[in-house]
């Protein structure tokens, strides 16, 4: 999908602050506010963006989060979907590196990641490792890396 400037500004306003009224949006783009409705609505059924509340896990309970670094054999895509298929499962991308696919997971507590590495991820057909980062600190996080 091509965007324009116009698509570009509406997508800027957003990531700035996700929850500004297509009034706003409007007037700062110079179209009406159906016009900015209509645009959203193509990029959001485009999948070129979403708009979602970002939240802190540690605020709603879930004390561990990791990234799992995982080594495959076989199709790379079928582990990544049986990963990805998991609740605890933020997002996983399939890699170039020392990992085949990386997987960021929010668990409530270390037991519940043991339980989720040992018992589910490892059971996966054509998972042949796995090596777990637990987060210490997130230090930095940002969905506004703007637009091209």
């Amino acid at each position: 999908m091509s965007l324009d400037a116009t698509d570009k500004a509406i997508v800027a306003a957003l990531q700035h602050d996700g929850r500004a009224s297509y009034a706003a949006i409007a007037e700062a783009v110079g179209l009406s506010e159906t016009a900015v409705r209509n645009r959203v609505k193509r990029l959001t059924d485009a999948g070129v963006m979403q708009i979602v509340a970002v939240t802190d896990p540690g605020q709603l309970g879930f004390a561990r989060q990791a990234m799992i670094g995982v080594r495959t054999t076989g199709d790379i895509e079928a582990v990544a979907a049986a990963i990805a298929a998991l609740p605890e499962v933020e997002y996983v991308v399939i890699t170039a590196g020392s990992y085949d696919v990386l997987a960021e997971v929010v668990c409530v507590d270390d037991a519940h990641l043991l339980e989720l590495v040992s018992s589910r991820i490892r059971s996966i057909d054509g998972v042949r490792e796995t090596d777990t980062l637990m987060y210490l600190k997130v230090q930095h996080e940002t969905y506004n890396w703007g637009v091209r």
